[in-house]
């Protein structure tokens, strides 16, 4: 997005990846990153678990950087919040490296947690918000500016020369087979757990014919496989999604489409399930969460058992198979019994899809965090480390750890068998 929105001004553009290799790559283009076993931070050293660093090596990461540095000015990105430590040294790097060169720090953890990345991340300036949407935070000093203001409040002259370009048109990344896709932006759905409404001002779609032309221009590249990230894919899908997969199949593209992130049940209905399956869906994810009927109430209501349960039977029907189609089911909610888990394990058994276990990780802004603050059970001042899926489970779920163990080992043996 960052490189997209600064290719209508005059400036060179250079990007490190720093997860860019594959330890051992799988199908569809999927796999491993190389991790390195680092110290844990001091706030982890009880956590029976090993601490790693993900992606190139902190001296590759170092050697690309001497290569471009110095410059007028570095963008970091941040994602999980509870990754800010990876934040920290490759903002430590560029200083190391080039002192005086202004790092801006934008992403999910620098909007999430503003004012902790501001206090801790080492950039010049952190963006709280979308690229083109910029977040005004209440008692936070510089919010609200959109990047191009906070570009010339470091002194750079930006000169609008072009449109915006697509970002597979500006050559910085390799030529990879697969390549993602986002057809719209937000989530019209408030669930309690989810932050997507904190770090988009609504929902928008883009227009079919523009996702279109992203496919076969991608495709034209050499791009077979392709990965929706969209956090609502499925709604309108009758104007949208359906627009574009009828076109896929009358275009004859003989590509693979997988939906990575958890999909609404509730919009698969006979005829979505049929072109999905027809323009070549390959791996499908749905979000389920939980079979508790209160709890899928309380959380958001965006599917029931009943709802999910039909959904699934249209996917069947059209071909989709167990290899193709996980559930996420969460574990660790607020107030949520590991018998709970277990009844919803079961439940997905019986339809005969692969289980995909989630650890809950509370978010700043969520109905879940005020719930778990209003109760004690954490603080608004959390360190983000410990918001870690798996630490969280392990220090304030109440679950007793042996029994999770046992519960994830029955889940890896059922989708192996």
């Amino acid at each position: 997005m960052v490189a997209e929105y600064l290719s209508q001004f005059d400036v060179d553009q250079y990007f490190i990846d720093c997860t860019d290799i594959l330890k051992k790559e799988r199908k569809y283009g999927t796999g491993k990153y190389p991790r390195q076993i680092v110290d844990k931070p001091e706030i982890l050293k009880s956590v029976p678990r090993y601490y790693a660093r993900y992606g190139i090596t902190v001296e590759e990461c170092e050697e690309k950087l001497k290569v471009l540095l110095p410059c007028d000015a570095v963008f970091v990105t941040s994602i999980m919040t509870y990754w800010y430590p990876g934040v920290q040294k490759a903002i430590e790097l560029v200083k190391k490296i080039s002192p005086h060169t202004p790092v801006i720090l934008g992403g999910i953890y620098a909007t999430l947690y503003h004012r902790h990345a501001a206090e801790h991340s080492g950039a010049d300036f952190v963006y709280s918000g979308h690229i083109e949407k910029p977040h005004y935070t209440p008692a936070v000093t510089n919010t609200g500016l959109n990047i191009a203001a906070v570009i010339e409040g470091l002194g750079i002259k930006l000169n609008t020369i072009r449109n915006v370009q697509r970002y597979y048109k500006l050559g910085l990344y390799e030529d990879y087979p697969f390549a993602p896709l986002m057809t719209s932006s937000g989530c019209p759905y408030k669930c309690t757990y989810c932050a997507s409404f904190s770090l988009f001002d609504g929902f928008i779609q883009r227009d079919p014919d523009d996702i279109i032309n992203d496919i076969r221009e991608l495709y034209s590249m050499g791009v077979r496989d392709f990965a929706f990230y969209d956090d609502a894919l499925l709604i309108n899908a009758d104007t949208h999604l359906k627009i574009v997969l009828k076109e896929v199949i009358r275009s004859g593209l003989k590509a693979r489409f997988h939906c990575p992130n958890g999909v609404h049940a509730r919009f698969i209905d006979d005829e979505l399930a049929y072109v999905m399956k027809q323009a070549g869906v390959t791996t499908l994810r749905l979000s389920l969460e939980t079979i508790n009927s209160e709890r899928q109430a309380r959380t958001g209501g965006k599917v029931s058992t009943d709802i999910f349960r039909g959904a699934v039977q249209n996917l069947k029907r059209q071909g989709f198979t167990k290899e193709q189609v996980g559930v996420y089911l969460m574990y660790g909610l607020p107030g949520q019994e590991l018998g709970e888990v277990k009844e919803g394990v079961e439940f997905i058994k019986t339809l005969g899809l692969r289980i995909n276990l989630t650890e809950f990780s509370p978010l700043p802004g969520t109905s879940c965090w005020e719930e778990l603050t209003g109760k004690g059970i954490i603080s608004n001042n959390i360190d983000p480390l410990l918001t870690n899926n798996s630490v969280f489970s392990l220090l304030f779920s109440g679950y007793d750890a042996a029994a999770v163990e046992q519960l994830k080992l029955s889940v890896k043996e059922y989708n192996l068998a």
